[in-house]
């Protein structure tokens, strides 16, 4: 068998400590292929009865965050990059 040797350096990042993810954004947000955030509509949980018809039809769908809001998800989500 061959003994491996490492530098310093090499040791130092083996040993840094991982990041956590915030468990409510890995809930909440996905990652796409390319890079973007999807998001759930708000306020479709429940009484769908008193909403009107315009704001249940829009909010069917995923939508994408804008990049303000993307800065602040990806550190939240630091390996889903």
């Amino acid at each position: 068998m061959q003994e491996v040797q490492f530098d310093n350096c090499a040791i130092e990042r083996a040993l840094m400590p991982k990041l956590k993810t915030k468990s409510g954004a890995k809930k909440r947000f996905t990652m796409t292929g390319t890079g973007k955030v999807k998001a759930k509509h708000s306020g479709k949980r429940h009484g769908m009865i008193k909403r009107t018809s315009k704001f249940v039809r829009e909010a069917r769908h995923a939508l994408i965050l804008k990049p303000s809001d993307v800065r602040i998800v990806t550190k939240y989500m630091p390996y889903d990059r």
